[in-house]
């Protein structure tokens, strides 16, 4: 972890160095760096790639100036590398629903792990778990923590832009809603009585599900803005039952929206653990 960087060619100013980490997580979000094909040349060259390991195998020891954290922490293993992974990283962003909130993973903090263990595997015996999955910010300082499953390549891009300028990304905090009205997509649910979880979720993926018709699911966890005691009753009225409306809060992003109902943002109706 004390190994100097690499020196530099040709008399150059040595180059930030980017490292890129997986823990438990479906490597979705690693993706959507190599997805973003054009502009990963130009994000290359800028930066020294020291540990990608879904790009290359070759490996550089940190410290590194910048790491991107994919995954949450679901077994002692996790938490254990995450502390090593802070100590070697200058600036730690954290990328995805796992990674921020805990992803789907997090559905175990409502239910029995020790019987979800026993049903999937052949020998649970060889199984080490942890009884909760929780976000990187649970066990580390995190500088940033970028959201959405999986993260939009374009604020994936703006975070990374930011921290080599030494500048604050902008990342909007604001709902989904915000981002139909932009795109000019009508409202699904007021004009054909469609559940949709855009006004509590925030903006990043374009509102792509509305603008094909169908509700938002959610996937970037909660706005900067939440009023669940206003959604619910629509959802309600849309044809949602108790146990669809607890569902739909409680899928990509867990842990986050039960933070917002415990901070009193709402949770008329939506109390319990999902069946």
């Amino acid at each position: 972890m004390s190994a100097p960087r690499p020196a530099p060619r040709n008399g150059a100013a040595p180059r930030p160095t980017l490292a890129v980490f997986k823990l438990a997580s479906c490597d979705g979000c690693q993706l959507t760096l190599l997805d973003c094909e054009d502009e990963l040349l130009t994000v290359a060259g800028r930066v020294e790639i020291a540990h990608f390991l879904e790009a290359s195998s070759a490996v550089r020891p940190g410290p590194y100036d910048l790491a991107l954290v994919e995954g949450s922490v679901t077994t002692p293993q996790d938490a254990e590398r995450v502390r090593e992974i802070r100590a070697a990283a200058r600036f730690l962003v954290t990328i995805g629903a796992c990674a921020t909130a805990g992803g789907i993973q997090a559905l175990r903090d409502f239910a029995d792990v020790e019987e979800f263990r026993a049903t999937v595997y052949a020998r649970p015996d060889y199984i080490a778990t942890l009884a909760t999955s929780t976000p990187v910010s649970a066990h580390v300082p995190v500088d940033f923590e970028l959201r959405g499953c999986p993260i939009d390549r374009g604020q994936l891009l703006e975070v990374i832009t930011a921290f080599l300028a030494g500048r604050k990304p902008d990342v909007p905090d604001h709902s989904v809603c915000f981002a139909c009205k932009r795109r000019g997509t009508v409202c699904v649910t007021v004009a054909h009585g469609t559940p949709c979880l855009g006004p509590v979720t925030h903006a990043g993926c374009g509102a792509i599900c509305p603008a094909y018709g169908r509700g938002c699911y959610g996937c970037f966890g909660p706005s900067g803005s939440v009023n669940l005691p206003a959604l619910i009753p629509l959802l309600r009225r849309d044809g949602m039952s108790e146990d669809d409306v607890r569902r739909a809060l409680r899928t990509y992003n867990a842990a986050s929206f039960v933070e917002v109902e415990g901070a009193g943002a709402g949770g008329a109706g939506v109390k319990g653990a999902p069946s």
